[in-house]
């Protein structure tokens, strides 16, 4: 879709003259703050790219932690520790080496995006990894972390396409489903 592409490009420049250090520490509070989040036991994180929301601090917390990584056109869950080794993807992505897992044991997943849409559609970075991803993954809730002001009213949207089940931002949450 020719929309998204030129949306992709305007928010990738957008975020640029973010603070991305101060607005991640409130979302990262916010997602403490969130009663499903408290309760998750395992919870998967993206590793932050340049201008992105980092929720790297999250791993201070006392729950377990996963990461993903390309595997063809699918993600693996990798299971994260102090010692494991992140390598640079074809995507420029950190991923974790670790052995992967299945996904059954995700409570929570946070997943990445340029933009996300009050009913939960999300602008990704146009590889359909993660609607991909969370077809499959039906008891996880899946979560957006985004800066409040890249929360649109409505995202072009294809049938493919899978919405979140809520948006937590630098000033609110929002419940989709």
């Amino acid at each position: 879709m020719q929309e998204k592409s030129h949306l992709r490009t305007k928010f990738k420049e957008l975020r640029k003259a973010i603070d991305t250090t101060s607005v991640s520490a409130l979302i990262c509070q916010n997602i403490r703050d969130f009663d499903l989040y408290q309760k998750a036991e395992n919870v998967m994180l993206f590793y932050p790219t340049k201008y992105e929301i980092n929720l790297l601090d999250l791993l201070k917390d006392n729950k377990k932690f996963f990461f993903p990584r390309v595997n063809g056109e699918d993600l693996q869950v990798c299971p994260y520790s102090e010692n494991v080794e992140f390598k640079k993807s074809a995507y420029k992505i950190n991923e974790p080496c670790s052995n992967p897992v299945s996904s059954d044991i995700l409570d929570l997943v946070l997943v990445p995006a340029l933009a996300v849409d009050k009913k939960g559609f999300r602008l990704g970075y146009g590889g359909g990894f993660y609607d991909r991803f969370l077809s499959q993954c039906k008891n996880v809730i899946s979560v957006v972390p985004i800066y409040d002001n890249f929360i649109l009213e409505d995202i072009p949207h294809q049938d493919f396409d899978i919405n979140v089940d809520f948006i937590i931002s630098n000033l609110k949450r929002l419940t989709i489903k």
